[in-house]
């Protein structure tokens, strides 16, 4: 699940400067189920806009649509954007990046993208991935140390650790959880094996894929 929120509406307005007719485009899958880019909330944002004095300055425009994905080219090689200037993508950094390359006019994100995350419940993520492209998993009982430790700490706790808790206090100590977690799956040898440092090439590198699995680095 990739996690989302809506921008400020100052940085918003400050983005469609110069742009008076603007489509807002939601997202049906992630951003809708983290209820800020679904049908609903598109239609708020484009209220708001409307109703601020910049717009009724300007006169400028909003249109309003949702599509279900916008990172698949089904459902955006479809969009008809003749007489708009913009679009004020509604979905995660993907979609806006996956439009942009689609469109012949600017694409602007309303929303952050905050991280990939699994729900705890309603309307509530905890973030469990990072993307970095070497996954480590395995080794950890399913708790990424990238992820859920604060300083991303590969090979066990840090000095700041009191009573389970990391040093920030707002959450528990990654480590101290994989630990648990591998002592109950009887699997705490796992947890003595060094990592190596994280080769972050395997994120950077901008990786496309195709459907066999296979990866291609895109310079």
């Amino acid at each position: 699940m990739i996690v989302v929120r809506l921008k400020p509406i100052s940085e918003i307005r400050s983005m469609l400067e110069g742009h008076p007719n603007v489509l807002l485009l939601g997202c049906n899958t992630c951003a809708a189920i983290a209820l800020a880019g679904g049908e609903k909330e598109v239609q708020t944002l484009a209220e708001t806009l409307r109703l601020t004095a910049e717009t009724r300055a300007t006169g400028a425009r909003f249109a309003e649509d949702v599509i279900q994905r916008q990172c698949e080219p089904e459902f955006v090689e479809p969009l008809e954007l003749e007489g708009y200037d913009a679009v004020l993508s509604l979905g995660c950094g993907a979609g806006v990046a996956f439009l942009a390359e689609k469109a012949s006019i600017p694409v602007y994100p309303a929303l952050d993208t905050m991280f990939i995350g699994a729900a705890r419940g309603f309307a509530n993520w905890q973030a469990e991935c990072s993307a970095c492209g070497s996954c480590v998993l395995g080794e950890t009982g399913g708790i990424c140390p990238v992820t859920r430790c604060a300083k991303g700490i590969m090979n066990g706790p840090c000095g700041g650790v009191n009573d389970g808790r990391c040093e920030l206090g707002d959450r528990d100590c990654a480590w101290v959880l994989i630990h648990e977690r591998l002592e109950a799956l009887g699997e705490t040898t796992t947890a003595c094996e060094i990592q190596p440092p994280k080769d972050y090439a395997a994120k950077t590198s901008c990786p496309t894929w195709d459907m066999s699995g296979k990866t291609e680095a895109k310079p």
